[in-house]
């Protein structure tokens, strides 16, 4: 499907049937997953219980590129906006680059989750294969994508609420056991376990540098509101909402739920290999506590793979429509849902299955990794594009958005460097220094892929 006009193609088509509270719950049900629930392990480790300084530090970097991102989507709310953002500011390779890479980084997501399920699945049930339930997991969530948006918006919505009633009963569960002292717990947790054994920074000042990546992963997915621009109902209004409810209700997850936990219990009796919501839940004396988080890590995974499929599908349909992808990508089916693009990227999801059991072992620390990329260079894109728009309005060649980014520029230039020292940071340690082999290899490709279509689209101006 070819068009001549700027917006994607099939965008006039899109159905508007994403209801506030659906854009909300995605972008939640997109950021919080396997990053919290599992990641902040190993974080609380390697920083102790200092790292709720990175989770506020890197929630407020988090902030300016939502706000940043919503001036940008309120001018312009499209199908696969991300990509559509970077195009018209930063040019052609800048949105073809960004499209591919916001794909990449959900279809990589979108592997580690359905392998995920497989093993939560096989904690319960030993004799169904872990390929099986990886399986029947990823056509469940094809099939709620295949329908309307407001079928996929309302199990999203679901599953998101599973996962923040969780967080909201641990932290209501550590209030009542500190302040009253009731439960196994009753008379070891307390405040203090904030700051002993070893103090608030037991690791120093570099604990917090090694974690930040971890923190950062933690956040990815937010932008997702982004991707949900061109369906949901009055977007001009919709999308500053939920800009602006999403951020400070994520930030408060993370944090209250990181307090919940060390107040429980002290950091050093954390294993960095077993989730935090597992340990605290079985010492409150919950009755089929492991049980109980393992549904919600289900759901978690699951949401997270909904939410992958949805995006890919839309970042398929825009490539497609310029050239930048087959163009059998950049149809709409009956339900106005981008079906074939969708079904393209759960196919290759089922590359995930297969490198589980190839290396099971460093799986889970390349996926986050190669995903973190993905967001960084999302995020970047982001922070420069609202330069140049800032830049343009100051010029008179743009009209001025009415919701706006505090503190421009000069917060996009603090918020570009975080992101820069998140990067470096990666090569510090081993687990994620694979991002940064595999980041050179990923833009070359996309600069071969680039120059191709480029070359490929010169032919096709040329007289016959």
């Amino acid at each position: 499907m070819t068009r001549d006009s700027d917006e994607p193609a099939g965008q006039e088509q899109f159905a508007r049937r994403l209801k506030p509270r659906h854009v909300q719950l995605i972008a939640i049900g997109g950021t919080i997953g396997v990053g919290l629930f599992l990641g902040s392990a190993r974080a609380i480790q390697m920083a102790g219980p200092g790292l709720l300084l990175n989770y506020i530090l890197a929630g407020a970097m988090i902030f300016f590129i939502m706000r940043a991102l919503g001036e940008l989507l309120t001018r312009r709310p499209v199908a696969a906006a991300l990509a559509a953002i970077a195009e018209e500011h930063l040019g052609s390779f800048a949105g073809f680059a960004t499209a591919w890479s916001y794909w990449l980084m959900w279809v990589v997501v979108g592997m580690s989750e359905i392998t995920a399920i497989g093993l939560y699945v096989h904690y319960w049930f030993p004799d169904i294969p872990q390929w099986l339930s990886a399986l029947v997991a990823l056509l469940l969530m094809l099939g709620s994508n295949m329908l309307t948006v407001a079928v996929f918006g309302e199990l999203e919505f679901w599953f998101a609420l599973i996962k923040v009633a969780t967080i909201i009963t641990l932290i209501a569960a550590a209030i009542v056991v500190v302040c009253f002292g009731v439960g196994p717990l009753g008379g070891t947790a307390h405040l203090a376990n904030l700051w002993t054994p070893g103090g608030f920074l037991p690791r120093g000042a570099l604990g917090l540098l090694f974690t930040l990546q971890i923190v950062a992963f933690a956040y990815s997915g937010v932008e997702l509101v982004a991707m949900t621009a061109a369906e949901a109902e009055a977007p001009q209004v919709t999308i500053p909402k939920a800009i602006n409810s999403v951020t400070f209700r994520i930030l408060f997850f993370y944090c209250g739920s990181i307090v919940a936990i060390l107040t429980l219990i002290p950091w050093t009796q954390l294993s960095p290999t077993t989730s935090p919501f597992v340990v605290a839940f079985e010492r409150l004396g919950l009755p089929g506590a492991s049980s109980v988080v393992n549904f919600v890590a289900i759901t978690a995974a699951a949401s997270s793979c909904n939410s992958g499929l949805f995006s890919t599908g839309r970042l398929l349909l825009f490539l497609a429509s310029r050239g930048q992808a087959p163009a059998r990508l950049g149809t709409l089916n009956a339900k106005h849902v981008p079906a074939t693009g969708i079904a393209a990227s759960a196919a290759t999801m089922l590359i995930g299955v297969a490198l589980n059991a190839i290396i099971p072992e460093k799986a889970f620390a390349w996926v986050t990794s190669i995903t973190l990329i993905g967001a960084l260079w999302t995020w970047l894109m982001i922070m420069f594009a609202h330069l140049k728009f800032r830049a343009a309005v100051s010029a008179g060649r743009e009209m001025p958005a009415h919701f706006r980014m505090p503190g421009a520029p000069v917060m996009n230039w603090i918020v570009i460097a975080f992101l820069l020292v998140v990067t470096v940071m990666l090569g510090f340690d081993e687990n994620t220094r694979i991002a940064l082999y595999v980041a050179p290899a990923w833009f070359a490709l996309l600069g071969i892929g680039y120059l191709r279509w480029k070359r490929d689209s010169k032919l096709a101006q040329l007289p016959q």
